[in-house]
């Protein structure tokens, strides 16, 4: 081992077994809080205390030790980078892949060894936890009533609202369930409304006063038909008077492990055979169901039972209802064919109520199955976590650059709350069979696998986090939005051609005004080259132009870079939009209807597209008004609005902030019929008129196609039975369609007054406008179509 990867594995190790030791101390203060009720008043000497936290100590090392790994690797590579220990290296030629490169060896060998912990030793932790805390639980049962809860003293079950005095003794509210002798269901239920401890704490007998109660037993009658009624007897009492035998509970032995079959009791040798038991278990529960309904449902037995009774009074030949491929009721009378009708309904009940019986044993086999797969990945899945962390807080550290415990110490918990929660979710989420049980197991780790080598390789690259757009600008490329460079354009006119003629007929000035402003003139860039090379030639080289400033402009070349800066963040939106949409949406049918695992991956798949898109939607209305400044245009209500609105329906503002970005560039609107070219010439009333028409058909169609996509969805929620989102979806489509009621009718005064402004003969498209109510989404660009073919046909008139 070279001298480096022992120093800075020492440096580790050091903060290693610091923070390790300090979780420890953490985490045990924290067991002792949560099972303080079950220790407290039991007698317990210090061993068996010692005892209980050693055989809980190796259940928290799947909590710790990750946490352990993260915030160390944060604190020691950010104290290197922050002390420049790590420009150091870089200065000899040493990677931080190469720094790391000790420490990824020891983490592998400790994520190995992790496994073989959480595969033998954590269940025998899990075995003698239980065990301990089930006989301790034994101990002195009159001090384990506890308030607001049940508490089980051999065949009683005791809960109390409250207790009050010096030793809580005096009890009030209470309910005791007695068992029957065969330990199984309640037979006797007995409720006061106060009641009173009076034994002794020595004593072996555990004394109940209950005052102003009553006693309930159940009856049981030799008659089926009477036990149906489910009959019991009541009584009341002022003062009743009960005596608990405690004698039994005196020889409690501790070391009892009659318990040993839990699935985080085993590993994984007995996690195998459990599964297969289980799902062998499963099969034949189900084989015995069939059978059930087959024998219940034997239809064809019954008729041909009922064919041959009832052709035994026949002298015709009987018909073999087997083989008959006619109508089967056709066989029989109309007595007969009300019997079968009757016997085939009460096989339906039947069969419905054998199922419904059922349902409830298998989903807790099914529950008990995906417990037992989520054990046995969890033991592989704790050494890749904390590989996966290592990589995450090793570079981490370097690029934040801050080491000891203030900001590391921030950042390593948000980052493993964020792994713990995220695993907590998918494995609950799996345990009733909404997720996949080992899809959730590895779910965390998979989630931070792609920050790991972001992280990574932003660190090798010397690169800071959020380094000009990060992940927008991985995502561009991805979906090839960035705009490729174009090769520059180098050629000129020759000197025979009668361009070159032309512009060597201009002076100084008006050439240097081509070269700078070719692109806002509309000139090609073979223009400019034959203008800058006749400068040259009359001794004004390129060098002194772009000392002067009047090589290119900057002003229109900063509005180009920010415009195409805005269409390349308005682009990803919109692919980010598109495919976030329709994945949540199917991702909700499907949760709700046939694939509840595939949807809920489809869910969350969507929820995560629709993060990105939120985040690019941000950066987009950052970019646009960046843009927008630049361009002498500010920020007003409408356009705030706009984008408010157009968060649900952003294919909509993607389409209008295309439309000004070409009125913007003096595209304008054009005579395509003509051939003309030629701009629309309107008046300052006309103008003010067709902006407000512009504004308040921008805000039609946005609130048309909320109102009929949240309609639409309305439907979907109903379907699927999700009673808060149906409402909520028909609230909104209703506000939406209320407003774009309103909206409507301003657009259709706007354009009743820009016709009346412009005279020239021409009425507003009434049928488009009254069709437009219904379907203004096609109605949408017709109009817009016909006011601007009205307007240009006015301009060309006048």
């Amino acid at each position: 081992m070279k001298i480096l990867d022992r120093y800075i594995l020492t440096t580790y190790l050091k903060t290693f077994i610091s923070v390790f030791v300090i979780l420890i101390l953490i985490f045990i203060l924290q067991t002792l809080w949560l099972y303080i009720k079950e220790l407290a008043g039991k007698d317990l000497d210090l061993a068996v205390i010692a005892k209980f936290l050693m055989y809980f100590l190796p259940k928290l090392i799947p909590l710790i030790l990750p946490l352990t790994i993260l915030l160390s690797s944060i604190m020691v590579f950010g104290s290197f980078a922050e002390n420049y220990e790590f420009a150091a290296m870089k200065s000899t030629g040493i990677s931080l892949q190469r720094a790391m490169s000790g420490l990824s060896i020891f983490i592998v060998g400790l994520a190995i060894t992790t496994f073989f912990f959480s595969n033998n030793v954590i269940p025998w932790a899990e075995l003698n936890s239980y065990n301990l805390r089930r006989n301790i639980a034994k101990l002195k049962p009159a001090m384990a009533i506890v308030e607001g809860q049940f508490n089980e003293i051999n065949n009683y079950n005791i809960k109390v609202e409250k207790k009050s005095g010096d030793k809580g003794q005096f009890l009030e509210n209470v309910t005791i369930h007695i068992k029957g002798s065969d330990r199984g269901k309640n037979t006797t239920t007995i409720k006061s409304k106060t009641g009173e401890l009076t034994s002794r704490k020595d004593s072996n007998v555990l004394k109940l006063i209950l005052y102003d109660g009553n006693y309930y037993s159940d009856v049981n009658p030799s008659k089926p038909e009477e036990r149906k009624k489910i009959p019991f007897a009541k009584s009341t009492f002022e003062k009743y008077i009960m005596n608990i035998d405690l004698s039994e509970m005196d020889n409690v032995d501790l070391d009892d492990k009659s318990y040993t079959d839990k699935y985080n009791m085993l590993n994984i040798n007995g996690l195998n055979k459990a599964i297969d038991s289980i799902e062998k278990r499963k099969a034949d529960n189900y084989d015995n169901l069939s059978e059930i309904l087959m024998q219940r449902s034997s239809v064809a037995v019954k008729i041909v039972a009922l064919n041959k009774k009832e052709n035994t009074n026949k002298v015709e030949k009987p018909v073999d209802s087997l083989f008959y491929t006619g109508n089967i009721l056709d066989l029989f009378n109309t007595r007969k064919k009300l019997e079968l009708i009757e016997s085939a309904s009460r096989g339906i009940t039947s069969a419905k109520q054998i199922i419904s019986s059922k349902e409830d044993s298998f989903k807790r086999e099914k529950t008990e199955l995906n417990k037992h797969y989520i054990s046995l990945h969890e033991k592989f899945a704790l050494g890749f976590a904390c590989i996966i962390l290592f990589f995450v807080g090793a570079p981490l550290g370097a690029l934040i650059r801050k080491g000891g415990i203030g900001l590391p110490m921030v950042i390593a918990i948000l980052l493993f709350l964020t792994y713990h929660f995220i695993g907590i979710f998918a494995t609950n989420s799996a345990k009733n069979g909404s997720f996949n049980p080992i899809l959730a197991t590895w779910f965390s780790t998979l989630i931070l696998l792609p920050l790991s080598i972001f992280l990574t390789k932003r660190a090798t690259a010397d690169r800071k986090i959020f380094e000009g757009d990060g992940l927008f600008e991985f995502l561009k490329k991805l979906f090839r939005i960035k705009k490729k460079e174009t090769i520059q354009d180098t050629s000129t006119f020759d000197i025979s051609d009668a361009d070159y003629d032309v512009l060597n007929s201009y002076d100084n000035n008006k050439l240097i005004n081509i070269a700078k402003n070719h692109k806002e003139f509309g000139y090609k860039t073979i223009y400019r080259n034959t203008a800058l090379a006749i400068l040259n030639k009359r001794g004004i080289t390129n060098e002194q132009l772009k000392f002067s400033g009047n090589f290119n402009n900057r002003e229109y070349e900063q509005t180009i870079n920010l415009r195409n800066r805005f269409e390349e963040d308005a682009k990803l939106t919109f692919v980010l939009y598109v495919i976030a949409y329709p994945i949540g949406i199917i991702g909700a049918i499907f949760k709700n209807n046939w694939y509840p695992s595939l949807g809920l991956s489809l869910l969350i798949i969507g929820i995560i597209f629709w993060a990105l898109f939120i985040a690019s939607f941000i950066k987009t209305i950052i970019s646009e008004s960046n843009y927008r400044k630049h361009v002498g245009k500010g920020l007003n209500v409408n356009y705030v609005l706009l984008h408010v609105l157009g968060i649900p329906l952003y294919f909509i503002v993607y389409f209008l902030q295309k439309e000004v970005l070409k009125k913007d560039l003096n595209l304008g609107i054009t005579d395509s019929n003509y051939q003309t070219k030629k701009k629309i010439e309107l008046d300052k009333k006309s103008k003010a008129i067709l902006k407000n028409y512009n504004d308040h058909s921008k805000f039609t169609i946005i609130l048309y196609s909320i109102g009929v996509i949240l309609l639409v969805l309305y439907f979907v929620f109903k379907n699927n039975k999700l009673p808060y989102l149906e409402s909520a979806s028909i609230q909104l489509s209703m506000v939406s369609l209320i407003l774009f009621l309103l909206y409507y009718i301003k657009s259709i005064i706007n354009i009743k007054q820009l016709y009346n402004h412009i005279k020239n003969g021409k009425k507003p498209p009434f049928i488009l406008l009254i069709l437009g109510i219904l379907f203004y989404m096609i109605a949408y660009p017709l109009l817009r179509k016909r006011i601007k073919e009205d307007l240009i046909v006015n301009s060309l008139d006048s």
